[in-house]
């Protein structure tokens, strides 16, 4: 479980793709001395198991077919920047919002606009998707939590802070670009319980 709160701006070191998945090492600042193969690391959002660490900078993980089907990694390319984020432990602080690490699939910037030091992002969506987003709720892109300012029939709006935009590689999306998206667990629980109504 994660919580949305990038760590790090890490990168892709190297890619070997296979028929049915991909491995990939993945390169970061963070103290890596308490982690242990078979942790789990968001990268851009996609909850990962590092298989192996290639040295004291760099972790490994093999990513599925469902994963680069679901994800914007069956396009990465080597020295593309990942935001990171370690597994909450027990007593961790909740900066975000609950984040499980499994992206519902891919969503495209359709335009991004400056307001003063903010920058207002715009976002379409599969229909899939689209009905699990709303005003002022949560969702995460690329693995950052952002709260919803607006909604459409197939699009969104999200502002970002000088903050987010600096220590995050959603800073350097432009008009066209493709995140992951994973929209808000609760709405999906209560949609899957109303089709089994209870008898009275």
């Amino acid at each position: 479980m994660f919580t949305g709160i990038i760590q790090d701006v890490g990168s892709i070191v190297s890619i070997q793709q296979e028929s049915l998945q991909s491995h990939m090492v993945f390169a970061t600042a963070l103290d890596m001395s308490d982690w242990h193969i078979g942790d789990s690391v968001a990268c851009n959002g996609c909850c990962l198991t590092i298989t192996a660490f290639p040295d004291n900078r760099t972790f490994a993980a093999t990513l599925s077919l469902e994963t680069l089907q679901l994800t914007t990694f069956a396009d990465a390319c080597e020295k593309d920047a990942v935001n990171l984020e370690p597994a909450l432990c027990m007593g961790d602080a909740l900066g975000g919002h609950m984040v499980t690490g499994h992206v519902d699939g891919i969503g495209l910037v359709q335009s991004v606009r400056e307001i003063g030091e903010h920058r207002e992002f715009s976002f379409t969506l599969s229909d899939a998707l689209a009905r699990y987003v709303v005003v002022k709720g949560s969702i995460c892109i690329n693995g950052v939590s952002l709260t919803v300012n607006k909604v459409g029939r197939n699009d969104f709006t999200v502002n970002l802070i000088p903050h987010t935009l600096s220590h995050t590689n959603l800073g350097t999306l432009k008009a066209g670009a493709m995140v992951n998206i994973e929209t808000d667990m609760y709405g999906r629980y209560v949609e899957r319980l109303m089709q089994f109504p209870t008898e009275t």
